[in-house]
């Protein structure tokens, strides 16, 4: 059988310099979004055998509707929801997962679902699968989604509105004004869905990211894969909306459960952001370091992602495979992933780096870009 047209699909990914491949890892951390250390820690191994110790299966066997729900599922959804402040949790298997489901299962037909022009491919998946009605408006611009609500009310739009951002943008690493799109949510009587991927463990009290305490209707994702160290997602909301997904959504009605060993793990990182304090100052302190010496490279900074716009995609692959060869670890992002002319390296400060591995990426990187 031939499959002429995938192979000249892959041949113009290349000739664009935008096939992806995988790789493994290789030299100093800068690309995963481990930011706490906590993925390959002793700690995480350590709670990893007591659950085994205990009896806690590996895998789950089911759906969760089926055979598949373990105490240690909801022990998990319990805490967390304690611990980021809402009423009920679910989890789930993934951040792509979790962000499915949220989007296609919560908003209605006849509702209005505005998302900022960043949010992620996950989002887009759910809006796609949803039944609201959906329009994007400017990054970061609170003031234009209230034109994109107001436009809408004005063409006879009566449904619940729903706004979607991310409080820290991925492979921007910029902030979401979330006070003010908060305020905009309260007065629209609108439910403000934040995802916190890379938010938790890192910004916020004891890690718990930034939309607490926002004062309006709110749905957070927790992603258990990046800050936490471990894996699945912890979606946060009312308890009728974490009925209406268990109801509803797919995403999660027909998926085998997650691991009850990785929902005894979360536990133990959520533990862990509680205890341990350090964990969290470390965090910020390899960040601050990093945004210090990306603004000595011209480079603006806002959080633990730092990116560095190249714009051309094989000038991007040239420059990461430069700083590869010199032992960093980091990657090149490329359309479509990004906007088209904006690839970019990817800059992620871990906990498997410290201070003076921050300081010899930004003197190479430097070194690098001059040539």
């Amino acid at each position: 059988m031939s499959f002429a047209r995938h192979h000249a699909a892959l041949e113009a990914l290349a000739q664009r310099g935008r096939l992806r491949r995988r790789a493994g890892a290789a030299g100093l951390d800068f690309a995963s979004n481990d930011y706490l250390g906590l993925a390959g820690s002793a700690l995480l191994a350590r709670a990893a055998r007591d659950a085994l110790a205990r009896g806690v299966a590996v895998g789950a066997g089911g759906s969760r509707l089926l055979r598949g729900n373990h105490a240690e599922h909801e022990a998990l959804e319990a805490e967390a929801a304690a611990f980021f402040g809402a009423e009920a949790c679910l989890y789930m298997g993934g951040g792509f997962q979790a962000n499915q489901a949220i989007f296609s299962a919560l908003p209605m037909r006849g509702d209005l679902m505005v998302h900022d022009a960043l949010v992620h491919a996950s989002a887009h998946e759910g809006m796609r699968l949803g039944r609201a009605e959906c329009r994007g408006f400017a990054h970061n611009d609170a003031g234009d989604a209230a034109r994109v609500i107001g436009e809408w009310r004005a063409g006879g739009g009566r449904g619940r509105v729903w706004i979607a951002v991310e409080s820290v943008y991925s492979m921007q690493g910029d902030l979401a004004p979330l006070p003010a799109l908060a305020a905009l949510a309260a007065r629209e009587d609108a439910v403000l869905v934040v995802d916190e991927a890379h938010a938790t463990g890192v910004f916020g009290p004891q890690g718990r990211g930034l939309a607490r305490g926002l004062g309006c209707p709110l749905v957070t994702l927790h992603t258990g894969g990046k800050g936490l160290g471990g894996s699945g997602a912890l979606v946060c909301a009312d308890r009728v909306l974490v009925e209406t997904l268990v109801n509803r959504a797919r995403a999660f009605v027909y998926a085998t459960a997650p691991s009850p060993l990785a929902a005894a793990v979360l536990r133990a990182a959520l533990r862990a952001l509680e205890e341990r304090p350090a964990l969290v100052a470390g965090a910020r302190a390899r960040m601050a370091q990093a945004r210090d010496a990306a603004r000595r490279c011209g480079i603006r900074a806002q959080s633990q992602v730092i990116a560095v716009i190249v714009g051309d995609d094989r000038r991007a692959l040239a420059l990461a495979a430069a700083l590869q060869g010199r032992g960093f670890d980091l990657r090149a992002v490329r359309p479509p992933t990004v906007p088209r002319g904006t690839a970019r390296l990817r800059i992620s400060v871990t906990g498997n780096v410290g201070a003076g591995d921050i300081a010899a990426l930004f003197a190479a990187l430097e070194a690098a870009w001059a040539r």
